[in-house]
């Protein structure tokens, strides 16, 4: 089929996902992009996407400490009028304070239960807010973010940010219950309403120092987590590497260094603590001794009931448990917003490689290949790739030669668009690969890389991740294509055999032969393989190439090879030097025209034989 007739083709047809699709909630909003609104106002759309719960366990919570507060008003009632007047029986106010006593406790256990719900579903939308944008992410900022910081964004931060953005109204609420017991005071008495109350601006203004203090220290915290989390994370990854070099004692005192660094930062919080929450909780106490001189005096010269001390008694103890919630909550929010704003560092971030207006899908792909002028170099650094040009033909195997860091890898990941050229462009069937879709160009490219990934899964689940759907026929089928079928058989439970980390419980051979089988599974029709047999023996080698010389068929193959016999596989050999093709022709030809070739093998083979001979030390 012609490129123009596959393209009209494609243009009829609807590209179907090979994967499932996904099957959970998505979140019902999202954080505002404005990046010049505050932190809590950016994060109000999923505060208020849960207005429902939200408002039910703050209503509920305000009818409770209602019904609280009207308890001691009775007690100042039932002095006066059952204990001192004896005009009303005691039993009526007795029984009037056990049942407001059981309906605040109903509703605060209501408001409970709606408050909890409400805060695992805002935490349940930030994270995945942030693991879609995660997703979205490209390979460049994968490689300069350490993953022990997303690591730590994704479960501190946003345990610290959901905490404030659920409990800070609950404790607001509290707080406000303040305003309604200041009015059943000032209709007792006002001036000893005033005097009791002479001490909340005090309060006010220590919790405004304790905020500015704190905001700092609570973004070190959380800076020196994501150290923590991510030497934490580097060591468990590479523990075999830290374990070869007998480096532990070392890296210990790494972890040691930045745990100490962590513990000097929470010591300065506990010391800013133990400054302000003392003064901020502590406060109301003098209120209550204004209260008995006061009251006192003016009960001794007959201008107030005892009942009425009493009743502010109560008063000024109920609220002590909203002002010492109000220490905590300028802790919270100090700690929210240094969380918020490592957040908001990550979405911020805009993905840099992304479908462009109007991208096309590649529903079929005839896999006709062409580099044309690509210059390539990651981030800053030097170019990789320089003018480079290359064709493959539909249905044609090319290997790709050269020296190490010559460029080889960097073609095999911008076909897929793992990376954006620089200059120049990419193309399949004559489209760039700009203005497709990234989910339909890379559903038509297989990629098997030279480090393969497994996850802690079973060998079914990791052969059948691009196809979750396939049938165990089709897996096994993908397995024997890729010399994989006989070593799974030999497991203790075969296909259903869990892999370790990583998939470190199996050699690097089997690793590589497993995530030959997914990409096979694929069928796609262009594959790359990039150096995907470098660890494997010559023996399993040749089993997966006789499967690779059929499944090859019909499809463009781009093979990045160093061995001669993984070259054989090819129609034609390219040889790369400093970013540019400089030989084209079959092995042959450049074996007998090209130096470089030559001593290019030559180089790879003197290297694969030390390292053997080092592995059978």
């Amino acid at each position: 089929m012609s490129t123009v007739t596959a393209a009209a083709t494609a243009a009829e047809e609807r590209f179907v996902p090979t994967g499932l699709a996904a099957r959970y909630r998505r979140p019902r909003a999202w954080i505002d992009p404005d990046r010049e609104k505050s932190w809590l106002r950016r994060a109000l759309p999923i505060v208020l996407s849960h207005k429902g719960t939200l408002l039910t366990a703050l209503a509920m919570s305000f009818a409770g400490l209602m019904l609280q507060v009207q308890i001691p008003n009775l007690l100042n009632g039932a002095i006066t009028n059952s204990l001192q007047r004896h005009t009303v029986p005691l039993s009526h106010y007795t029984w009037l304070v056990l049942g407001l006593s059981l309906a605040a406790g109903a509703a605060g256990y209501v408001s409970r239960l709606f408050l909890m719900r409400t805060a695992f579903k805002i935490e349940f939308d930030l994270r995945n807010i942030l693991y879609e944008h995660l997703t979205r992410m490209e390979f460049g900022f994968y490689d300069r973010v350490q993953s022990g910081q997303l690591i730590s964004r994704a479960n501190s931060d946003i345990r610290s940010v959901q905490m404030y953005l659920t409990f800070g109204p609950a404790i607001l609420v509290s707080c406000a219950i303040a305003v309604v017991a200041f009015i059943y005071m000032l209709t007792i008495d006002v001036p000893l309403a005033f005097v009791s109350m002479a001490t909340i601006p005090i309060v006010f203004a220590l919790s405004v120092r304790m905020r500015r203090a704190m905001f700092p220290v609570s973004w070190l915290i959380q800076a020196r987590l994501a150290d923590v989390a991510t030497i934490v994370d580097e060591n468990i990854n590479g523990v075999r590497v830290v374990k070869s070099f007998a480096a532990e004692q070392r890296e210990l005192t790494t972890l040691a260094k930045a745990a100490d660094r962590l513990a000097w930062s929470y010591v300065k919080d506990a010391d800013l603590r133990a400054k302000f929450t003392p003064l901020v909780q502590n406060l109301t106490q003098i209120g209550l001794v204004l209260i008995v001189i006061v009251g006192g005096l003016l009960v001794v010269h007959g201008q107030l009931g005892v009942g009425a001390i009493l009743a502010f008694s109560a008063y000024i103890v109920m609220l002590q448990a909203p002002f010492q919630m109000l220490g905590m909550l300028v802790m919270m929010g100090q700690r929210a917003a240094a969380s918020a704003g490592r957040i908001y560092e990550v979405l911020d971030e805009r993905p840099a490689i992304v479908d462009a207006p109007g991208a096309l899908d590649l529903v079929r792909s005839d896999g006709d290949v062409r580099l044309e002028d690509v210059s390539f170099s990651y981030g800053d650094g030097p170019l990789v790739l320089d003018r480079c040009s290359l064709h493959l033909r539909p249905g044609e195997t090319v290997a790709m030669v050269g020296r190490t860091a010559s460029g080889k890898s960097t073609v095999s990941r911008l076909l897929p668009r793992f990376y954006d050229v620089d200059e120049g462009a990419v193309l399949i069937d004559g489209h760039d690969v700009r203005k497709l879709t990234l989910h339909s160009l890379r559903s038509q490219i297989g990629v098997v890389l030279d480090e393969p990934f497994l996850f802690s899964a079973t060998i079914r689940d990791n052969i059948a991740y691009g196809r979750p759907d396939a049938t165990l026929a089709e897996i096994e089928a993908a397995a024997r294509a890729a010399g994989a079928d006989e070593f799974i058989r030999e497991l203790t439970k075969g296909y259903d055999t869990v892999v370790g980390e990583r998939g470190y419980t199996l050699s690097g051979g089997q690793r590589q032969r497993i995530a030959i089988a997914r990409t096979l599974l694929l069928n796609p029709p262009i594959l790359v393989l990039d150096d995907a047999t470098s660890a494997v023996d010559v023996q399993v080698e040749q089993t997966i190439h006789e499967g690779l010389r059929i499944l090859m068929q019909g499809r463009t193959t781009l093979i990045v090879a160093h061995r001669l016999s993984t070259i054989g596989l090819a129609d034609r050999v390219v040889l790369l030097d400093r970013g540019r093709i400089v030989a084209d022709g079959t092995h042959a030809e450049l074996m007998e025209t090209t130096p470089l070739y030559v001593e290019v093998l030559a180089q790879a083979e003197a290297a694969e034989r030390e390292s053997r001979e080092t592995a059978g030390r």
